[in-house]
């Protein structure tokens, strides 16, 4: 008998952007697409799989939905359900097949599989979280948001009260069937997985960052859809800084919030004045008087998007130049079909190509208090890294971009390429005036390393035994997800045993503190007596990039935090540094961490990058930034709630979201 091999893809309908676009005559023929998901064959009903479970049940309505059984050949035959704002089955699909989606974006661009952020249970330890919970219908409210504390994306529903063109009060808007707010909230959950630390808002930026970087990934995926990209570049004649729906963010969420609009826009405003829509004009002083996160990251998905516009005019200018016989000025009326598509294509392997260093940078950013400066040095090192020969320019697109928004990273003295790339092994030690070679590292690999789990350092499983595992670990696509967070877990150990063993001398070259009298009483300590220093290892993952010869090849990357105690008032701030060592302390009102990324290369085992924050634990500079921040140095996260309250927030993205601004 013949082997059947297993499908590579399962295909299913959605709403492209949201029913309100499928109600329109002008815009139904792309109202509904079908895209193609990674086929799980043991997909169950909910759809639960190795990634999500969709779980519907409704507690306003007290209802459960019966769970929608993909696998039905019914359903196999003719790419799932219909798309309907009225059978929650199809809701369940929807979710599903937008979280898959963004889930395969992820994956492709970073070369392993994606994980969930670990579930943290008493004594510090934490358990592997397979599946993320979807729940189409969770609240009756205005509001969508990614949950850490449940491990879910939990999404609203509400009436409409407005009554103009586009809405009819009392129906309802469905938050789980816009394509860009799915693909927002997945982001948030798949960035979590990656940076647990980037919901502390220990600066303007950090909230900010993950509001843009999900609406980023939301509007790039938009750009996947062939006919949809086919359809706008038609209406547009291939002029994507102009109006039109790529650039939009939940039209119809927008419009039934009152706004007239959509929530959000890449490329433009509707100027209140004369209402008519205008393009975004770079404003290097907008960051200056921005505050409010979803705001102030807008600006910095304007800053990608202008990258994005710029490489795209620059790889379509030629056809302009064919069709127009050399003015570059196309005459009037509708392109022709065959353009369309040229232009088309080169939108698609652009918005692709920005989209994966967009994803891909973010194993370059610190660990903790990312600001829009931080990312910019991410993007131009990740992509240096992995692409050296930068044929389309992207990486100058992108600082040029940013400087005209007034996106830079502090203390730089030069803005060119060479002068963003985050440091090498090298040049950090040289810096920090350690000597010493890379030895010291590849020592990982041939000496069994061992050490005992400590309050504090994150240990997330039991001591195993030392024959177990003593080496640094790698994972690839198609590595099993389990293994991996184990792998994760036995890597982040042997870097901690390093650190505390032969590596000690290196850690002035990374930021990090490990004398044991130096630092103030108020640096979080572990160990006997607590007379250890204390270095958190958050994750030891892979990362994927190429050599300048053109070959594959993974580096390892490696976060390590450190702890200390903040305090609101100067005055006890300095009481408590001054505390003898082993003294009584008033609990902190906040905590101050600070660290590094480190990227090593797997095979060699040479240092790469060391990507610090701005202080070392005993910065009392940053500390005092930190507190003054916290005590009111930016605008309230959503208008009502400060900065400090949202760090101790264990939904910070309810929070986020909840009110006007979503």
């Amino acid at each position: 008998m013949e082997l059947i091999p297993e499908p590579i893809s399962r295909t299913l309908r959605i709403f492209a952007f949201d029913p309100s676009l499928s109600a329109q005559y002008d815009t139904a023929g792309i109202g509904e697409i079908t895209i193609a998901i990674p086929w799980e064959s043991d997909l169950l009903k909910g759809p639960v799989g190795e990634y999500v479970e969709v779980v519907d049940v409704d507690p306003a309505s007290g209802a459960f939905y019966k769970p929608v059984d993909l696998n039905d050949p019914r359903l196999l035959a003719q790419d799932g359900l219909a798309p309907s704002e009225s059978n929650p089955q199809f809701h369940q699909q929807m979710v599903y097949a937008v979280a898959m989606t963004t889930i395969k974006h992820f994956e492709q661009a970073l070369g392993r599989v994606a994980l969930w952020s670990s579930r943290l249970e008493e004594g510090f330890q934490e358990r592997f979280v397979r599946r993320l919970r979807i729940y189409p219908h969770a609240l009756r409210d205005r509001n969508a948001f990614y949950s850490p504390e449940k491990k879910a994306l939990l999404f609203g529903y509400f009436p409409v009260s407005v009554k103009d063109a586009s809405n009819t009060p009392g129906t309802l808007v469905f938050t789980c069937l816009s394509h860009d707010i799915v693909a927002h909230e997945t982001t948030h959950a798949l960035l979590d997985g990656v940076h647990p630390r980037f919901d502390e808002p220990v600066n303007a930026d950090v909230l900010a960052f993950h509001e843009a970087f999900a609406d980023i990934v939301a509007l790039f995926q938009h750009f996947s859809y062939p006919g949809v990209l086919r359809d706008q570049i038609a209406r547009t004649r291939g002029n994507l800084a102009s109006e039109n729906l790529l650039g939009q963010l939940a039209q119809q969420f927008g419009k039934a919030s009152g706004r007239g609009r959509a929530l959000r826009d890449a490329l433009g405003w509707t100027n209140p004045e004369t209402e008519r829509w205008e393009p975004h004009r770079p404003d290097v002083r907008a960051l200056d008087r921005t505050g409010e996160p979803h705001a102030r990251g807008a600006i910095l998905v304007a800053a990608v998007f202008g990258a994005f516009l710029k490489v795209y005019s620059a790889r379509t200018a030629d056809l302009y130049r064919i069709a127009s016989e050399g003015t570059g000025v196309l005459r009037e009326g509708d392109i022709h079909p065959d353009l369309a598509n040229r232009l088309a294509a080169e939108a698609a392997r652009a918005a692709q190509q920005m989209l994966q260093m967009c994803i891909r940078a973010i194993d370059y950013c610190p660990p903790v208090g990312i600001t829009f400066g931080d990312y910019l040095r991410a993007l131009v090192t990740a992509d240096t890294d992995f692409n050296p020969e930068d044929a389309g320019g992207f990486r100058l697109a992108l600082v040029e971009s940013f400087r005209h928004w007034g996106i830079h990273p502090e203390g730089m003295r030069s803005m060119s390429l060479e002068g963003l790339l985050w440091p090498t092994g090298d040049a950090a030690r040289e810096e920090a005036g350690v000597a010493g070679d890379d030895g010291d590292v590849r020592s990982l690999l041939t000496e069994a390393q061992s050490a005992d789990p400590e309050p504090g350092s994150r240990q997330r499983r039991p001591k195993r035994a030392s024959s177990v595992g003593q080496r640094l670990r790698g994972w690839d696509l198609d590595t099993d997800r389990y293994e991996t967070w184990e792998g994760v877990e036995q890597n982040s150990k042997v870097l901690w045993a390093w650190l505390h063993g032969k590596g000690r001398r290196l850690a002035p070259a990374f930021g990090l503190v490990l004398a044991e009298h130096d630092p103030p009483p108020t640096v979080f300590r572990s160990g006997p007596e607590a007379s250890r220093v204390a270095v958190e290892v958050h994750s030891v993952r892979t990362a994927v990039r190429r050599t300048p010869r053109g070959s594959p090849t993974t580096d390892l990357v490696v976060e390590l935090t450190q702890r200390r105690r903040g305090y609101f008032s100067a005055a006890k701030q300095e009481a408590m540094d001054k505390l003898p060592p082993g003294a009584a302390m008033e609990k902190e009102d906040f905590v101050y961490r600070a660290g590094c990324t480190i990227i090593i290369n797997r095979t060699t085992m040479e240092v790469r990058r060391v990507i610090r924050t701005p202080g070392t634990i005993v910065d009392d500079r940053e500390l005092k930034r930190l507190r003054q921040f916290l005590l009111g140095g930016m605008e309230p996260p959503n208008a009502f709630v400060p900065a400090r309250a949202a760090m101790d927030n264990p939904e910070p993205f309810a929070l986020l979201h909840g009110g006007e601004e979503y």
